[in-house]
């Protein structure tokens, strides 16, 4: 038996917006045993306090336990589930829902695959460390693995979901006598993102090692397929690793290429002319330039005390890409530490060919 990939995607209307996956459901367009994870954009701040993801999750969780008539805990073991906040300027909420269906048809070329991993759940004081990276590089090999994908070259995209610091967790922390990363919330934010991109470098042979010491710090580590997406809906770091391999059927194909900046339009370019067919899914990752320049221009972006550079950096990398692709249902996902060279991020297209 040879396993198809599909990908839908689904605009919403708000966080608990479940009524399009429900209605694709009812329709026959999706068996919802099938699904394996579910990747999606929400118009919350994107900050710390974003309960629109942890809204918006637990939505579907709820909509998944009931048409599959299981325990919710059931449903998290099985579907991978990563929302990321922020849909500024004109990103639009929406989900991609993944499904692996088993088919008759043989495989007759490398084709799209999906795999999911999950690692164990974090101690406050292992987030943005050398925990955090060694158990992402084991999820992202076993992941791999479960999507049957041959080699590491033909791996387009690894999307992770990892947890945040929060004065709760950090007090429970010092309570037992452990020290965290940081006692700066929002940080933590980065050295998760940055310590689970380091640990799919790792896994992808990208880079030899990946010191605790370097999170954060050492730039010139870096992955370029990796996309990391902060959250405080949950403590273990979920993995979606899209790939294309000769094990699997169907029309659907995935490329990468990596922005080196936030207006290289020209990465989008290259994909789809690689590619060519129509257009699926369209993941990437958004980062204000550190230097404070792009291109030798100065931008304002880390000196904006009263919004994020995460958020203008989504929304400014956001326009770039509708601009090329010509539709607003986007992913991209701010805090780019070591997911693409500084200031830029790589980016993944799924076309249907």
């Amino acid at each position: 038996m040879t396993r198809r990939a599909k990908v839908l995607r689904l605009p919403t209307a708000g966080p608990q917006d479940t009524a399009p996956l429900a209605a694709a459901i009812e329709r026959g367009e999706i068996d919802p045993k099938t699904i394996v994870a579910i990747i999606g954009k929400t118009e919350g701040n994107g900050c710390v306090n974003d309960f629109t993801r942890g809204y918006a999750t637990l939505a579907l969780k709820l909509l998944l336990a009931e048409r599959l008539k299981c325990p919710m805990a059931e449903v998290e073991a099985r579907v991978a589930i990563v929302m990321s906040g922020g849909t500024e300027g004109a990103l639009s909420p929406h989900l991609l829902v993944l499904c692996r269906e088993d088919v008759s048809a043989p495989a007759v070329a490398p084709r799209l695959a999906i795999g999911v991993g999950l690692t164990r759940p974090f101690k406050p004081e292992e987030i943005g460390r050398a925990a955090q990276i060694t158990a992402t590089a084991e999820a992202v090999a076993a992941a791999m693995t479960d999507a049957g994908i041959a080699t590491a070259a033909d791996v387009h995209f690894v999307q992770i979901k990892c947890p945040l610091l929060t004065k709760e967790r950090i007090e429970e922390a010092e309570r037992r006598g452990a020290s965290v990363a940081t006692d700066d919330t929002y940080y933590s934010m980065a050295l998760s993102r940055g310590a689970s991109a380091l640990g799919v470098a790792m896994a992808l042979g990208e880079i030899k090692e990946a010191p605790e010491a370097a999170v954060c710090r050492d730039w010139s580590l870096y992955s370029k397929v990796a996309s990391t997406s902060a959250g405080v809906e949950l403590l273990r770091n979920e993995i979606v690793v899209l790939g294309n391999s000769r094990q699997w059927a169907g029309d659907l194909v995935v490329d990468h290429d990596v922005m080196k900046d936030a207006i290289d339009a020209d990465a989008a370019r290259r994909i789809l002319a690689r590619l060519g067919g129509e257009t699926v899914a369209v993941l990437a990752k958004a980062e204000a330039s550190p230097t404070g320049e792009i291109r030798g221009r100065r931008h304002t972006m880390l000196d904006d005390s009263d919004i994020h550079s995460t958020r203008h950096a989504r929304a400014l990398v956001g326009g770039v890409l509708a601009g090329v692709i010509g539709d607003t249902l986007l992913y991209v996902s701010g805090g780019a530490e070591h997911q693409g060279p500084a200031g830029g991020g790589p980016l993944a297209i799924i076309r249907k060919v």
